[in-house]
C-alpha cells in the first residue's frame, strides 16, 4: 500500500470515530407561554398556550414532555398566533407623486434599499411570510432573508409581473423607446410569448407568477376593469407555470377579464374590484381564492397621483368594497392580501378590520391571514402552531376574536425560531 492510500484510509476511518465522540448537538428548546392560542386549523382560541421550540421549528404544542433545561418565554395576558401571512405586497416600492416616474429614475439599488427597509417594517408588524410582487430585487430580498442577512418575512417572489404590451404591466406613459420590454421583462402577446415569459420568470426565481388580466388603477394605461389578457393567453399561462408546479396570481378589475382568468384556471384573483353573480359562481366552482386588498381604499393619497389615475381610483374604490361584501356573504373563499406600497408598509394588519366590518368574522378574517393564506400558497408548514411547521409566531394583547384590531398591536414576534420583536 502507498503512503497517500495509507492516509486516506487513515482518514476514513478517524472520521466516523469523531463524530461519535463529538456528535452535533441538537439546537436549545424555548418554551413560549401564553394566555391564550390561535388554533388557526379548528378556527378557535385555545386556554394556556405552551409552545416548545427547536431551531426553526415548533417541536411540540401542549404542556407535557417538555425538557427541563429549556429556556421559557412566558408572554402573559396575550394571544399567540402564527405568523400573518399576506399574499400581495409591493416591497420595493411606496405610493408619492414621484412614482410616475421612478421606473426612468430609480436604480434596482434605490429599490433594494427600500426593500430591506420595508421588508423589516412588515415582519414587525407580524407578517412574517410575503408573497411579492417586485422583480428581480425581491427574489434577492428573499435569498437574504432565508441566509439572515436581511430581516424580514418569508418572501415568496414573482418576479417580473406578466402583461400585454401597453397594459398595465408594462411601463407606460413614455416616449417611443423609453423603457420599452419584451419577454424577459414580462411583456408578452399570445400565447407562446406568454409562455416564453412564464418559463424565464421561474428560471430566474419566480415561486409565483403575478399576470394582469385586466387594466388596472395605478398605471397610465385606459379604462381600469379593461380586459387585456385573452382566455387563451391565460390558459397557455396556468398550464406552462403548473408544468412547474407554480401558480398563477391574477391581477383583475373588471368582470369579464375576472371570469377568463377563473375559467383558465388561476389559483387567485388579485383586487377582484368587479364581481357579478357569474364571477361569483365560477369562484366558488372552481375554488379560486380571492385577495380582496381593501384596507388601502382608506388609506389611499389620492392627492399625490396624477389626474388619470386618480378617476380611476376613484371609480373602481367604491366598486371593490361591495364586491368584497358580496363575495364574503356568498362563501367566496378568501385569502389576505394588501397591496402594502400603495399605502405605508407596517400597515398590513388594518386589512383585518375591513373584512369583519364588511361581514367576516374574526375567527375567519384570522384564517385567511394563516392557515387559508399558506394554502393558497400551496404551503403546508406554515399558517398554523402544530408540531413540525415553522417557527413562525406572533403575539397580539387581549383577545383578537374578541377586538380584531388587536392584530394591529403585534406586540412580540418570532421567526425562524429567533424573537426579532
Amino acid at each position: 500500500m502507498t503512503l497517500s492510500r495509507s492516509l486516506t484510509a487513515a482518514v476514513l476511518v478517524a472520521a466516523p470515530l469523531s463524530a461519535q465522540q463529538n456528535p452535533p448537538q441538537p439546537p436549545p428548546v424555548t418554551v413560549v407561554r401564553a394566555a391564550r392560542m390561535f388554533d388557526a386549523n379548528a378556527g378557535r382560541i385555545v386556554p394556556n398556550a405552551v409552545v416548545a421550540v427547536q431551531g426553526d421549528k415548533i417541536l411540540s404544542v401542549g404542556g407535557t414532555n417538555l425538557p427541563k433545561d429549556a429556556a421559557v418565554v412566558d408572554l402573559g395576558n396575550v394571544t399567540l398566533l402564527p405568523g400573518f401571512i399576506d399574499l400581495h405586497t409591493h416591497l420595493v416600492s411606496e405610493i408619492s407623486a414621484a412614482s410616475f416616474t421612478a421606473a426612468v429614475t430609480n436604480t434596482m439599488a434605490d429599490g433594494a434599499f427600500s426593500a430591506t427597509a420595508n421588508a423589516r417594517k412588515t415582519l414587525l408588524a407580524g407578517f412574517t411570510t410575503v408573497r411579492d410582487f417586485g422583480g428581480d430585487i425581491t427574489v434577492a430580498l428573499g435569498k437574504a432573508v432565508d441566509r439572515g442577512t436581511v430581516l424580514g418575512p418569508r418572501v415568496i417572489p414573482s418576479r417580473e409581473s406578466i402583461g400585454i404590451t401597453g397594459g398595465h404591466c408594462d411601463a407606460t406613459g413614455y416616449a417611443p423607446g423609453v423603457l420599452e420590454q419584451g419577454t424577459k421583462d414580462g411583456v408578452a402577446d399570445g400565447p407562446w410569448e406568454v409562455v416564453q415569459a412564464v418559463r424565464y420568470q421561474i428560471k430566474h426565481g419566480a415561486q409565483v407568477i403575478k399576470t394582469c388580466a385586466t387594466a388596472g388603477v395605478l398605471s397610465l394605461e385606459g379604462p381600469v376593469g379593461a380586459q387585456q389578457y385573452s382566455y387563451d393567453e391565460l390558459k397557455a399561462m396556468v398550464e406552462e407555470a403548473a408544468r412547474h408546479d407554480i401558480r398563477v396570481a391574477a391581477h383583475a378589475h373588471g368582470t369579464e377579464g375576472i371570469k377568463a382568468a377563473i375559467r383558465a384556471g388561476v389559483t387567485s384573483i388579485e383586487h377582484g374590484s368587479m364581481l357579478d353573480d357569474e364571477a361569483i359562481a365560477l369562484m366558488r366552482q372552481h375554488g379560486t381564492w380571492l385577495v380582496p386588498t381593501s384596507y388601502l381604499a382608506d388609506r389611499i393619497n389620492l392627492a399625490v397621483l396624477p389626474p388619470l389615475v386618480r378617476r380611476k381610483a376613484e371609480t373602481i374604490i367604491p366598486k371593490a368594497r361591495e364586491s368584497l361584501r358580496k363575495a364574503i356573504g356568498a362563501g367566496v373563499r378568501i385569502a389576505f392580501g394588501t397591496d402594502a406600497g400603495v399605502y405605508p408598509h407596517g400597515e398590513n394588519a388594518k386589512e383585518f378590520a375591513v373584512y369583519v366590518k364588511l361581514g367576516m368574522s374574526p375567527i375567519e378574517a384570522l384564517k385567511a391571514a394563516t392557515v387559508y393564506a399558506a394554502e393558497a400558497l400551496g404551503k403546508t408548514d406554515r399558517g398554523a402552531i402544530v408540531p413540525g411547521s415553522l417557527a413562525d409566531l406572533v403575539a397580539v394583547p387581549g383577545d383578537p376574536t374578541a377586538d380584531i384590531t388587536a392584530t394591529e398591536r403585534v406586540s412580540w414576534v418570532m421567526a425562524a425560531g429567533k424573537v426579532v420583536k
